[in-house]
């Protein structure tokens, strides 16, 4: 377990990838969903900031297999990707207004839009920006444009590994790595139609460039998350700013 050393600022980033939401597994996703809700409510209970970075999971895949059908413009696919983690990040927005937390009643479309919103409301819940930039990037983006030292991107896998898990059996999980590490196993270059990485290469080169601390981590279960937030050992990867 490692530790992410919470500093004393009053804002923090979380992104949360698409495939946390889990629409196949309707029983797990109840728990997720009530899990983050007490999350949320015990954030703005003690006066902290929390901007939610989500992306497309499921909704984006099935919408861009059916654009598909009519184009094949990325940049146009990518599009109709972003509209799907606007509406994931529309429901988890009206889940959290439903039950009275102080969350933005707009989801901003850019960054620096965020930030302003997250001036006069605990939380603020948006999804993808521009085409080309995941949903690492733009919590990452977002870290730097509210100030915070450092960003938690929930996705689902345990760590970053030394390699591809999917390609090789012998990935071995790493705990704690600086940035520059980072940048050796995933570039720093955006991933070609179709690519992956354990973080958007974009992002870590934002990271790198803004000197944002990240913690990488399974966000299916939200303790980890949210020990993280607090500052407590977690489990998962620390990337270090050096």
């Amino acid at each position: 377990m490692v530790d992410f050393h919470r500093d004393t600022m009053p804002t923090q980033i979380v992104a949360l990838g698409g495939s946390l939401l889990r629409p196949e597994e309707a029983d797990e996703r109840t728990m997720w969903f009530g899990q983050l809700r007490q999350m949320a409510v015990h954030f703005e209970g003690n006066g902290r900031k929390l901007g939610i970075v989500v992306g497309g999971g499921l909704p984006a895949r099935e919408g861009i297999t059916l654009a598909r059908e009519s184009f094949s413009d990325p940049y146009r696919l990518d599009t109709v990707g972003i509209a799907a983690t606007r509406l994931n990040a529309t429901i988890l927005q009206q889940t959290l207004q439903d039950i009275g937390c102080n969350v933005s009643p707009v989801i901003p479309t850019s960054t620096n839009e965020a930030a302003e919103l997250l001036e006069s409301h605990n939380i603020v819940v948006m999804g993808g920006t521009t085409p080309g930039h995941t949903t690492d990037a733009v919590s990452v983006a977002l870290a730097r444009d509210c100030g915070a030292s450092h960003c938690v991107i929930a996705t689902n896998v345990s760590h970053v590994h030394d390699s591809d898990p999917r390609e090789n059996p012998d990935a071995k999980p790493i705990e704690e790595l600086t940035l520059a590490e980072l940048a050796e196993i995933t570039g720093t270059e955006p991933l070609g139609p179709g690519g992956s990485a354990a973080v958007d290469p974009v992002a870590v080169k934002w990271a790198m460039e803004a000197s944002i601390k990240l913690a990488v981590l399974d966000g299916r279960d939200l303790s980890r998350v949210e020990d993280a937030l607090e500052g407590r050992p977690f489990i998962g990867t620390l990337v270090k700013v050096d």
